[in-house]
């Protein structure tokens, strides 16, 4: 790879103080210490309808979903914070991915997840820390053909365990989501090199 790998960012929620928005920014920080160029998404600022094969058939892709879809096709790998609701995966983030998998004409099947790198983390006031909601998303991604890694964290207590500034008070934890962004990053790097 002759350029920084380019990595993209983002959470499974879109409250606007989300845990997991805080955490995936860490895992960002981790990326861009290893060399990635990072880019941040709230898809909060891309709203998308609920996937509909009638809506899709009437008007296409919509315009945040192509949007959505152009961000994966221009990156190399995902850093992905996924919130566990009700022990999987959020509404928001698997309507992005559904959107976001539709063939478009010219277009490779899934070109925009098949061989990204990804890595997963969660956080969430429960004692588990999101972790159940983890699995889905993992099988969901690699059934589209994306390399997740295996290893993943999932913050508990999140409600007590940010700084003001959004850091993990724990300089362990920091560290350890800090680490997932590295090790995208330097996969990338393998990979391409």
């Amino acid at each position: 790879m002759s350029e920084a790998p380019r990595i993209l960012i983002f959470a499974g929620s879109t409250r606007t103080e989300s845990y997991n928005k805080k955490l995936v920014k860490i895992a960002g920080l981790g990326a861009e210490k290893a060399g990635a160029q990072v880019t941040f998404l709230d898809l909060k600022t891309l709203p998308m309808p609920l996937f509909d094969e009638d809506l899709e058939q009437a008007e296409g892709l919509p315009a945040n979903a192509r949007q959505f879809k152009d961000l994966l096709l221009s990156h190399q790998g995902l850093l992905i914070a996924s919130p566990e609701y009700n022990s999987s995966i959020s509404a928001v983030l698997k309507n992005a991915i559904d959107w976001a998998s539709r063939p478009a004409e010219g277009e490779a099947p899934l070109a925009c997840f098949k061989g990204k790198v990804c890595a997963l983390m969660s956080a969430s006031p429960g004692a588990l820390g999101g972790l159940r909601g983890l699995t889905p998303v993992r099988t969901i991604l690699e059934n589209i053909g994306v390399l997740v890694l295996p290893e993943q964290v999932a913050v508990s207590k999140a409600h007590e365990v940010f700084t003001p500034e959004g850091h993990l008070k724990d300089a362990k934890q920091q560290a350890a989501i800090e680490k997932l962004g590295a090790q995208v990053a330097n996969l990338l790097n393998k990979l391409h090199g």
